[in-house]
């Protein structure tokens, strides 16, 4: 009975984090904001800025060049 209820435990801790994709959208959101404000010369951009994970980083680089793209297109 203990052994199920620490794998239990185990599993609810686990499934608390945030998923992949939730990482990949957040710093391709911060990336967009970065790209766009820096390459219009609008302001400087706070970002979460967590390079450790490697899905943060991937949507950032993604969503940083899409946003400095739209500013050069006049979106």
């Amino acid at each position: 009975m203990k052994k199920t209820l620490l794998f239990v435990l185990a599993l609810i801790a686990v499934g608390c984090g945030e998923s992949t994709e939730e990482r990949y959208d957040a710093g391709w959101n911060d990336g967009y904001a970065a790209g766009y404000n820096t390459t219009c010369e609008i302001r400087a951009t706070l970002i979460e800025g967590d390079w450790d994970d490697s899905n943060y980083s991937s949507g950032h680089r993604d969503g940083y060049a899409e946003g400095a793209r739209d500013c050069r297109n006049g979106r």
